[in-house]
């Protein structure tokens, strides 16, 4: 099943900010988004911020429980 991701995050950021976050993910071997999240992801882990789980769904697009 594959996670569905609605939702889209556009912000602009300080272009050296930018060649960081770009470093990071390369040298984690992941695109910049899924750096993003990896690092929101963290920072609410650390700080005891509930992220809820995402929802999976089917082949036809379909939540599933």
């Amino acid at each position: 099943m594959a996670t569905t991701k609605t939702a889209t995050l556009t912000f602009r950021i300080d272009p050296g900010l930018k060649e960081a976050l770009r470093a990071a993910a390369h040298q984690e071997h992941r695109s910049i988004a899924n750096m993003v999240e990896v690092l929101i992801r963290d920072y609410c882990d650390t700080n005891g911020i509930a992220v809820p789980a995402p929802q999976n769904t089917d082949n036809n697009g379909e939540q599933s429980a």
